[in-house]
């Protein structure tokens, strides 16, 4: 392996510079030693990673050795250890994942607190081939079957520190022969050879079973991968051009998509829906065909049903003109005023009183007035100014009730459902049941964001005004709201 070819990979294929230091995760294998030997060799400033899994009873014993290893380059050496078994359980994960993810989480802190421009594993060309052996088997689309990037960033683990995997293009027989060239000893994992764990039975069983059928069959996988990645990356460019065409709003724990998005054919859609999904749960791996089919089939009729439900407590809905992408456990609370509490809460006058998600509502009487000046400054659809004498002297803030009715200013006779009226205004489904109502007794007073009854307006006659307000120091705006 000539070390000038593998530094054009460092520095070209994967962006590593001089100027800040590398954390290498190193389990002690050929394959880390050989890549720590190269980043040596090649003049970087190297810290070494190692994660104790405690899967193995020889596992302190490879932590010890990664340790003196270190020692003998002369480079920072950081040592950690997990319950892997323990986070499997309660995560009700494999082996397998339990451990990559703790793995990579502790990379990831470690290469933070070191300042590291990249975290970088040996990942080799053998390893790639395996992966998009297993995504294949699994029914992978395009994107699986790239299988892994020499340079990538996952925004679960952080970011801006990408996760880097220079040996990608080399085969583990050069690597077990750079080891031997330059007198390297790694140490030999038994968990390779557990049949128990699917990698370990498709390197030991599946892949020498197929070589019966093509010889070549490793070298054919590699190489599809290579070509299916040109193509994954135009498809990135159309998806994300869609993307930004398409997205109104993104913000904590939900993406609003225009209606257009129904536009789209059914393979973009598809990779649109992705990009949504991993824009709210970047952790959340391998989202299935049939919740996407499910997604889809949706967007293109939506009649037939309120929302789809999809893994990783996700919703998708239709809401007014835009399909939502929800995180059912994010807190809705904050984004709009709601009102916790069944039954109401008295609001004094004057006074004051907190509703859900840092929401407050405000209540003061202020005489004497001027209409005429109110009447021009009233462009905040959650600021309402009434007259003080048309209502109560202590008002109630609830939520609304079945059968409740409401005459909006503007309408001389007659009342209207809140609920029609919160239909008409397009306020969204999800905000409803828990809109604030301030009402007098049983009459609704205000419906905050939208207009106040019209039976306690604002009159020539008025001397004294009930000036009412519902604010939040970043409050959001209600598409609608008039």
């Amino acid at each position: 392996m000539q070390l000038e070819r593998v530094q054009k990979v460092f520095e070209q294929d994967c962006g590593l510079h001089q100027r800040a230091p590398v954390l290498v995760g190193v389990s002690g294998g050929p394959d880390s030693l050989c890549l720590l030997d190269l980043l040596i060799r090649a003049g970087y400033a190297v810290v070494v990673a190692h994660l104790n899994h405690g899967l193995r009873a020889e596992a302190e014993m490879d932590a010890a050795y990664v340790q003196r290893v270190a020692e003998g380059y002369g480079v920072a050496c950081r040592i950690g250890q997990r319950d892997v078994r323990k986070v499997a359980e309660a995560q009700h994960l494999s082996i397998e994942e339990a451990a990559r993810l703790l793995r990579y989480r502790f990379l990831f802190e470690q290469a933070r607190t070191e300042g590291a421009q990249a975290v970088v594993v040996g990942h080799t060309a053998d390893d790639q081939v395996e992966t998009v052996l297993m995504h294949l088997l699994r029914g992978a689309g395009v994107d699986g079957l790239c299988g892994m990037a020499m340079r990538s960033c996952h925004e679960g683990w952080d970011a801006s520190i990408p996760l880097v995997r220079p040996l990608l293009g080399v085969g583990r027989v050069e690597v077990e022969a750079y080891c031997a060239e330059r007198g390297l000893n790694p140490v030999r994992d038994s968990s390779n050879w557990q049949r128990e764990f699917y990698r370990n039975r498709l390197r030991h069983e599946l892949l020498p079973e197929l070589e019966t059928y093509n010889p070549q069959v490793r070298q054919a996988l590699w190489r599809m991968s290579q070509v299916v990645r040109g193509d994954a990356e135009l498809l990135a460019e159309m998806t994300e051009t869609s993307w930004l065409r398409l997205v109104k709003q993104e913000t904590a724990g939900q993406v609003h998509l225009r209606g257009s998005l129904a536009e789209l054919q059914r393979p973009l859609l598809r990779r649109v829906l992705r990009r949504a999904v991993s824009s709210l749960r970047p952790d959340l791996r391998d989202v299935d065909f049939e919740a996407i089919e499910r997604a889809a089939d949706f967007v293109y009729d939506p009649r037939h049903g309120r929302q789809v439900e999809l893994p990783g407590h996700l919703q998708l809905l239709l809401e007014n003109d835009s399909f939502v992408l929800l995180d059912v456990r994010a807190s809705l609370k904050g984004d709009w005023p709601q009102v916790a509490e069944e039954a109401g809460v008295a609001l004094p006058i004057p006074g004051e009183m907190r509703l859900a998600g840092g929401w407050c509502v405000r209540a003061e009487r202020v005489e004497p007035v001027q209409v005429q000046e109110l009447a021009q400054g009233m462009h905040n659809p959650y600021e309402a100014w009434l007259d003080a004498e048309s209502v109560c002297d202590v008002l109630w803030v609830r939520r609304r009730r079945a059968g409740d009715r409401f005459q909006p200013l503007g309408m001389e006779n007659g009342t209207q459902k809140v609920s029609d009226f919160m239909v008409n205004k397009r306020l969204p489904r999800r905000a409803r049941a828990g809109w604030p109502l301030i009402c007098c007794g049983d009459e609704v007073v205000w419906l905050p964001g939208y207009r106040p009854g019209h039976k306690f307006r604002l009159k020539e006659t008025t001397q004294a005004a009930l000036h009412l307000v519902v604010f939040k120091q970043d409050t959001v705006r209600i598409d609608g709201a008039t």
